[in-house]
C-alpha cells in the first residue's frame, strides 16, 4: 500500500511537470550551425528539411526530415547550475522527434537548472555510411562546441553531459564510447577540446544489441574504464528490446563504471516526458535524483 501510495505521489509530480512544460515551452537562447560549411561526407543527395506530416492515427509530435546542416540550439535555464547536457532527440535515425525528445526536455532540464543543447543531427541514413556515421560527427562536434564555449554560455566545462532516446541512445552509447579520436578531420579550436561527455543519461536506447542472442553489444560501442558513467531507463515491454539498456549497464559495472538501470514492467518506447498511467513515466525524477547523487547539480 505504502509502495502503491508513493507511486501515485510520483505520477502526480509528473503529470504537474509535463503541464509546466507544455505550458513554458521556449524559444532557444542560441542556435548555431554545427559545422561552417558543409557538414563531412555530404553529396547533396538528400531532400529538403521540412517536418514530416503524421500518418492517420499517430499521435502529435514534430518530426523533423532530411537534416543535412545540423544545428544546436542552446536552452539556458534561469537558474543555472552550471550542468550542461546535449540531447539527441530519437526516431530511427530517419527523423527526429523534435519536440517529444528534444525541446520539451530541454524545458525540463531548464526547470531544474541545467542548460539544454538539442542536437539536430543528420537524418536520414545516408547511403554507404553507417547508420550512425554522420550522426557520431555531428554528436561528437557538439560535445566540442560545447565544451569550447562553456565560459560563454555559463557552463562548467567538466559537467557536460549526454541524453538520448531510443536511435538517440545509441548515438549517445557511440558518442560515450567513441570520444579519444574524431572521425572527422579537424575543422577548428571546439576541435581540439574533449568530446567526452561526463555522464550519460539513456532512455529507452535501441541497436545496442547483436540482432541474434541480444546478449553482446554492438561493435561501435566499445565499452571501457574511461566511459562515463550513466543512468538507462527502459521498460520491459518496450518492442525495441531492453536487453539494449541491461548489456551496457552490466558492460559499465563490469569494467568498474558506476551506473544505474531502472527497468520497469510496462511503459513501452517512445514516451519521452509525456505522462501516462505507467510508472515509467516517473523516469525524470530518477534522472534528476540520480544527477544530485552523482554530483552534476553541485555548482
Amino acid at each position: 500500500m505504502a509502495h502503491s501510495r508513493q507511486m501515485r505521489i510520483l505520477l502526480a509530480m509528473v503529470v504537474m511537470t509535463y503541464g509546466l512544460v507544455s505550458a513554458q515551452a521556449m524559444e532557444p537562447w542560441k542556435i548555431m550551425k554545427l559545422w561552417p560549411g558543409v557538414a563531412p561526407g555530404e553529396r547533396g543527395d538528400i531532400g529538403p528539411e521540412g517536418e514530416r506530416p503524421p500518418r492517420p492515427g499517430q499521435r502529435k509530435v514534430i518530426r523533423i526530415q532530411n537534416v543535412s546542416a545540423p544545428t544546436l540550439s542552446v536552452f539556458k535555464a534561469k537558474k543555472p547550475n552550471g550542468a550542461a547536457v546535449v540531447i539527441c532527440p530519437g526516431g530511427g535515425y530517419s527523423i527526429l522527434a523534435w519536440d517529444l525528445e528534444g525541446t520539451e526536455v530541454a524545458t525540463w532540464l531548464n526547470g531544474i537548472g541545467v542548460t539544454a543543447v538539442v542536437l539536430k543531427y543528420r537524418v536520414p541514413r545516408r547511403r554507404d555510411r553507417a547508420k550512425h556515421g554522420a550522426p557520431l560527427q555531428d554528436a561528437q562536434r557538439a560535445l566540442g562546441l560545447t565544451r569550447h564555449n562553456a565560459k560563454a554560455w555559463g557552463i562548467d566545462p567538466n559537467r557536460i553531459g549526454i541524453l538520448g532516446f531510443s536511435a538517440g541512445g545509441h548515438l549517445s552509447a557511440t558518442t560515450m564510447t567513441n570520444h579519444r579520436k574524431r572521425t572527422y578531420p579537424r575543422i577548428d579550436a571546439a576541435d581540439d577540446t574533449s568530446c567526452r561527455p561526463d555522464f550519460g543519461v539513456l532512455i529507452y536506447p535501441a541497436y545496442l544489441v547483436d540482432n541474434e542472442t541480444k546478449t553482446k553489444l554492438v561493435p561501435e560501442v566499445p565499452v571501457d574504464k574511461d566511459t562515463p558513467p550513466a543512468i538507462f531507463i527502459h521498460a520491459g515491454d518496450d518492442r525495441v528490446t531492453a536487453d539494449s539498456s541491461v548489456q551496457m549497464w552490466l558492460a559499465l559495472r563490469r569494467v568498474g563504471v558506476p551506473s544505474a538501470l531502472h527497468i520497469f514492467p510496462h511503459g513501452g518506447h517512445g514516451y519521452g516526458l509525456r505522462p501516462s498511467r505507467d510508472p515509467v513515466s516517473g523516469w525524470p525524477k530518477l534522472v534528476e535524483g540520480w544527477l544530485h547523487r552523482t554530483g552534476v547539480m553541485n555548482p
